[in-house]
């Protein structure tokens, strides 16, 4: 008998699966559902995962926590497949005592994620995560720190510092990082999880332009590019706010790529705004986004405001999806004879500095070097050791 844990949703959400996991006692027959309510659609996918999770192990417990449990407890509890559901504060401790802010994982994965802070201070118009999670906390450095280390100890190579809102870090995300490499110099490899641009600050930028053991990848939550819609959704940074900092993190890292998550679709969206943010791919010279229809949360402003058809909004969507899959195939296709210096993961796949997917043959896990692009097979690089 064992502990499974299914996750969806955020690296904060994977983290905590594997801190549950890692101390779930042994010899009990339990599934860990970690949901996801970030979307209409992150809710129905997580009742999907319950129902197979039944099939598939008819004679385990299913345990549902996360934010989507948080939010809507009483309809996960009417679900027949489920035993107990938990919130998210208790959701560390369903089985033993823990610090819901202490978590890290992966168990010998050679990338491994560690929570620094949880929790939003923010009230975008769209989002109900901060019902979800609460008001933000920061983690103290010293739990960081050893979380690190321990990670480092089960042999993750790469460490990548997550949470709902890390630029709200306490102090500072910048002097974390810089504390954080200082104090544990065997970490080669850091990477930071969504950013939201308004919050970079200063100490992080010198990382930026000069720390190389901080990978030059950056994921910025930027959700749209039209300054009325950004107005709507509550957001605290304008087009041009976000087209700076991309300047700036660009200036200080010329080699720097960015990715960005958007909103297609957002409520009085009219076809003009819709081109700004598809425009925004351009100016920001975005060669990863995460795009998401939008989707009216329950309970929240952005619900209550004029929807446009759903058809329109699935349109603008695969739009969206579209120009960014087609400048993200530009991207890979210009790395093609270049050599990028790539750690492997698992099964000759890896990702490069820049974070792009690679496969190298025969290459072994947790191996890491410069690595000369050969090819292109469909969603990854294909290479050889240099």
């Amino acid at each position: 008998m064992s502990v499974e844990t299914i996750t969806l949703g955020c690296r904060l959400n994977f983290a905590e699966s594997e801190t549950i996991a890692r101390t779930a006692p042994a010899g009990e027959d339990w599934v860990v559902v970690n949901s996801c309510a970030v979307t209409n659609e992150a809710v129905r996918q997580t009742r999907q995962a319950i129902r197979r999770a039944h099939r598939n192990r008819p004679s385990a417990k299913i345990l549902v926590t996360g934010c989507a449990a948080e939010l809507d407890p009483q309809s996960f509890a009417r679900m027949p497949e489920i035993t107990r559901v938990v919130g998210n504060a208790a959701k560390l401790s369903s089985f033993v005592a823990n610090d819901v802010m202490a978590s890290s994982g992966f168990m010998g994965h050679v990338r491994s994620f560690v929570a620094v802070q949880t929790g939003c201070d923010h009230r975008c118009t769209f989002c109900s995560i901060w019902k979800a999670r609460g008001p933000s906390r920061s983690l103290p450095f010293e739990l960081i720190r050893d979380a690190v280390a321990r990670e480092l100890d089960r042999g993750a190579q790469e460490i990548v510092l997550t949470g709902v809102d890390i630029t709200d870090y306490e102090g500072g995300l910048g002097k974390l990082c810089q504390r954080l490499l200082k104090a544990e110099p065997r970490l080669e490899r850091l990477r930071l999880s969504s950013l939201d641009s308004v919050e970079v600050d200063q100490p992080l930028l010198e990382l930026i332009a000069g720390e190389p053991r901080l990978l030059p990848h950056f994921h910025l939550s930027l959700q749209a590019g039209d300054d009325m819609i950004l107005k709507r959704m509550k957001r605290r940074h304008s087009r041009s706010d976000a087209v700076q900092m991309v300047e700036r993190i660009k200036s200080a890292r010329p080699a720097a790529t960015i990715g960005a998550d958007l909103i297609a679709g957002f409520p009085t969206e009219t076809e003009e705004m819709s081109l700004n943010t598809l425009q925004l791919l351009d100016d920001c010279d975005i060669i990863a986004a995460h795009v998401f229809p939008f989707s009216p949360r329950p309970d929240t402003p952005a619900a209550r405001m004029p929807q446009l058809p759903r058809d329109v909004v699935k349109a603008r969507g695969a739009r969206l999806r579209s120009a960014a899959a087609e400048r993200r195939d530009r991207w890979l296709d210009s790395l093609v004879g270049t050599a990028l210096p790539v750690l492997v993961e698992n099964h000759g796949k890896g990702h490069a500095d820049n974070f792009a997917p690679v496969a190298i043959a025969d290459a072994s896990r947790s191996e890491i070097g410069l690595a000369r692009i050969t090819g292109r097979d469909v969603d990854h690089l294909t290479a050889v050791w240099a």
